[in-house]
């Protein structure tokens, strides 16, 4: 909201103060009706709890109908989907916009789903963007346990992992998303967003250190045993993608380096509190 206001556009804001339950929600049409463009980013992730026809109802379905109440007043629709929609692991290639739809879990399947439902409604200006890991203040997950193993002095058998993974940052996405608007080239195009270069795991976790003050404690272990343990997958493989179509054809570069997001997301860490949790 706020980067939107700064570049001179009036942004409404559609939360849950106003909609309530997503999924129950029935009136886009008439919240939509005199907007020239809509962002679509809220998204219910895969977690405790969360079966798999709530995932697709709030993922899948929601999307849609915000899709055809778009296309209804001629709306420009910019669908914030995940590199999830086209698999867990690049297996050593660059993943881009060309690359075939292969989730391989329940949130990528919503989101690959969502991009098809999306991309069959007629007269809908869209664009899609597939970022990668988001990190920034308020992350959550497995960035923010790393955030709390790097602070606490945690060892972590993470050295000697060899892989490459895409991540971006929230200003940068949110930077992407308004040149995404600004861009009619962007309208009926679908792009792969991230900071840059890939970093390893092990670099990962030292660019933490660095941003915290603090060393981060790696140690040996192979990988195929860390390869044993399921949540330990996502940092032993690779995610790389490729964004060079949205640098192209839009002329976007992220303007925040990697270092840059580190610092801001190792001060929202130490001045909320959030190392405590």
């Amino acid at each position: 909201m706020p980067l939107l206001e700064a570049r001179g556009h009036k942004a409404v804001s559609l939360g849950r103060d106003v909609t309530g339950d997503i999924v129950a929600f029935r009136e886009w049409p008439r919240l939509l009706d005199s907007l020239d463009v809509v962002v679509h980013l809220a998204a219910l992730a895969h977690g405790a709890g969360v079966d798999e026809a709530r995932l697709r109802a709030a993922n899948v379905d929601v999307a849609a109908a915000i899709g055809r109440a778009a296309a209804e007043h001629g709306a420009h629709m910019v669908f914030l989907s995940s590199v999830k929609a086209l698999g867990e692991d690049s297996n050593g290639q660059s993943l881009s916009e060309s690359s075939p739809l292969a989730p391989a879990d329940a949130y990528g399947r919503a989101k690959a789903d969502a991009e098809r439902a999306l991309g069959a409604i007629d007269r809908l200006p869209l664009t899609i963007l597939r970022p990668p890991l988001v990190y920034g203040p308020g992350v959550r997950a497995n960035f923010l346990s790393l955030l709390h193993a790097v602070t606490r002095g945690w060892p972590m058998p993470l050295a000697s992992i060899d892989n490459r993974r895409s991540l971006v940052y929230l200003g940068n996405l949110c930077d992407a998303i308004a040149r995404s608007i600004e861009s009619p080239q962007a309208r009926g195009r679908t792009y792969c967003v991230c900071d840059g270069a890939p970093v390893s795991t092990p670099e990962l976790c030292r660019a933490l250190g660095a941003a915290l003050g603090r060393p981060a404690r790696l140690y040996r272990l192979p990988v195929a045993l860390l390869e044993l343990v399921p949540p330990l997958r996502k940092l032993t493989r690779s995610l790389e993608i490729d964004d060079r179509a949205l640098r192209r054809e839009l002329g976007w570069s992220p303007p925040f380096s990697f270092e840059d997001g580190l610092r801001a997301t190792a001060q929202w860490y130490r001045d909320t509190g959030a190392w405590w949790r």
